[in-house]
Order: structure tokens, then sequence, then C-alpha cells
């Protein structure tokens, strides 16, 4: 069914406001996570939401949650969650970055425990808004590995995601998010609920053989993704893993420490004026001569356009605004049962004329 953006929004904000949530967070949670689904990123959209809900009962999540100052050495940010909303604690995380960046020229935030932050090209578009380019490295602990480490059979790491994020011209910015796996697991839970198989090379079972079933990711004994580009993704998934883990004070994936037994992420965020660089006057113009030039490039045999990061989004995003956002049918029934598991009936979530096509 294709759904209204903004009713999806309210049905989302109605959920985490029952499950504790005040007013501010409810909004913030919503427009992160609906930003992603209009985004096409689905593995980090409303399809969360049910595992928030969950984690917020269990005491896992803790709600109405800011970010902290844990220290402030010139531009360097040290930052704590505090187990909070990640759609919260990333936006004030890097509102406290650009500040920092426009006063100094740099700055180097190293957040850590946050629950799960969501789509981490939001926080690079958050800084490219205030002009500036940004740098992000995350990994993900408190729940089991998901990422085998090349030439290996078993899930030993994280999907660890790496983002940049450049102005460019006077137009729109590039925006490179991704996760250091071939697919986010997110992404093999939209195909597992559709009923449908990953592409080839992005899983192994739990003996180490290729498979294309998504449910070997939530099955015991479990599978493992693989990283994107044989080593070279399983070697920035290890960079990511020891900046973002280690060097914010955070933990890492490797066992034998105390951890949370939920979603965390810890995030090295690196944030540049490029005024202080000596370039304000010609970065954007020399950015957008770059991506000029590789879009000109003449098309391989069956390519319609040639794109730089961050154009699929915005495409997929005016689509999905003007038709709806699809949501399958096993998504809704979870986000349904995490609605009713906090007192929040069906029917309440959304009226008839929400859904653009189909019955739910």
């Amino acid at each position: 069914m294709l759904i209204a953006a903004a009713e999806l929004h309210r049905a989302v904000k109605m959920i985490c406001a029952a499950a504790g949530s005040n007013d501010r967070e409810a909004e913030c949670v919503a427009k992160q996570l609906v930003e992603a689904n209009l985004r096409g990123h689905d593995s980090h959209g409303v399809g969360m939401l049910p595992q928030y809900i969950a984690a917020v009962r269990e005491g896992l999540l803790k709600t109405n949650q800011g970010v902290t100052v844990v220290s402030q050495n010139g531009s360097i940010l040290t930052l704590d969650g505090q187990w909070g909303y990640g759609q919260v604690i990333g936006e004030e995380a890097m509102a406290l970055g650009i500040k920092t960046a426009r006063e100094t020229g740099l700055a180097l935030v190293a957040l850590r425990n946050a629950h799960h932050l969501g789509r981490i090209g939001g926080w690079a578009e958050q800084c490219v808004a205030s002009g500036f380019v940004s740098m992000h490295f995350v990994n993900v602990v408190g729940v089991a590995a998901k990422v085998a480490p090349f030439g290996g059979s078993d899930a030993r790491l994280g999907t660890n995601p790496f983002c940049i994020g450049i102005p460019a011209g006077e137009g729109e910015p590039i925006v490179l998010d991704m996760a250091t796996s071939r697919i986010a697991v997110g992404k093999v839970r939209v195909a597992k609920n559709k009923g449908e198989e990953v592409a080839e090379g992005c899983l192994v079972d739990s003996t180490g053989r290729a498979t294309r079933d998504p449910n070997v990711l939530f099955d015991t004994p479990m599978g493992a993704l693989m990283p994107f580009g044989e080593h070279k993704g399983y070697g920035i998934s290890v960079a990511c893993e020891i900046l973002a883990g280690a060097l914010t004070g955070g933990i890492t994936m490797p066992p034998g420490r105390p951890r949370p037994t939920m979603i965390i992420n810890n995030m090295l965020t690196i944030i540049v004026d490029p005024a202080a660089t000596g370039a304000a006057e010609t970065f954007r113009a020399e950015a957008q001569a770059v991506a000029d030039w590789v879009k000109a490039s003449p098309k391989a045999p069956g390519v319609d356009t040639i794109l730089v990061a961050g154009e699929p989004e915005r495409a997929i995003r005016t689509k999905r605004l003007a038709e709806g956002v699809p949501v399958d049918a096993n998504t809704w029934a979870e986000i349904v049962a995490a609605g009713e598991s906090v007192g929040v009936s069906r029917s309440a979530l959304l009226p008839k004329d929400a859904v653009r096509r189909n019955e739910f």
C-alpha cells in the first residue's frame, strides 16, 4: 500500500507519544523515520519503529533524553547520547558540532551511547545545510554482529555506516551514505517481509555458503552479510569500528566488556567549514564542476542517466511525496502491533483516505 507521508508521520508520532515520548521527541522521531522512507531507505524508516517501541517497553531505550557534553577541548567535542532516541541525539549532536565549526572552522564530534541513529545521510544533510563538509564513521554494538570479515564465514562486525556530505555549487549537495556491508540489515528485513530474495553475493548461511535467502540473518544459527567491495569494504568497516567505537570513548564489537543489550551507535563526525581552508570562494564551484564532469561521461549500454550520490534519494523523495510511501503488509502489521502494545488502536493510526492504493 501507498500511504501519504503526512499520515504516516502522524501515525508514528502517535505511537511514540503513547510510548512515553514528549511532543518534541515524538515529532523528531517521526520526522526522521518518514524522511528515510521518502529518500528510499525503507530499511531505516518506519519499519524500525516496532524495534524501538519494544526497546522502550523493556527499558533499553530511554525516552526524552538529550545529548550531554562530556567535554569540549577547543574544536573537539565529546558527547554522550544516554541511550536516547538516535533521531533526537543525532540532531542535537550535529547542532553542537555545527556551532563549533562555525566558531573555529572545524569540529570533531565524538558521540557515544546513542540508540540507533537511523539514516546517517540525514546528519550529513544537516551539516551541508549550514554550508559545511562532513564525514561520519559509525559502529554498531549491543546486538549480535551481522557482517563477516573478508575471507571469513561468520559475523564479526556490524554494518558500520560511512557517510560524506559535500555542498556543491548553488544546487543540491553530494551525499554519500552507505553501509560497509553489501546491503544494510534493514534491507534484508524488508526483503524478508516482502517474501523476496536478496541479490547474489550479499549473504552466507551459518555454514558459510552463499545464499539469497534473507531468513538466514534472522534464523538460529545465524548467517552473515558480506562486506561491500571485498577487502576494500571490509577495511573501511574495520576503520569505522575503531574510529567510532574506540576514539569516541564508546565500545567496540569484540566480546569481553560490559555492554547494553540493544542497538547502540557510536559516531565520529568531522565537520569542516570550507572558509577555514581559504577555499570559500572556489570550493562549491569546483565540487559542482567535478559532479558535472563525471555525469557528462558517455553512457554505457543500457544506462539512462549517470548520477552522483544523493540524486537517487532526491528523485525518490519527489515521487513518494506525490504518490505516497510504500509500506508492505508485514511491516504495517508490525507497526500496528507496536501501536497496540502501547494502547494505540489500529483504527486510530490511519484514516482510509491515507492509503493511496489497496486496503490494509
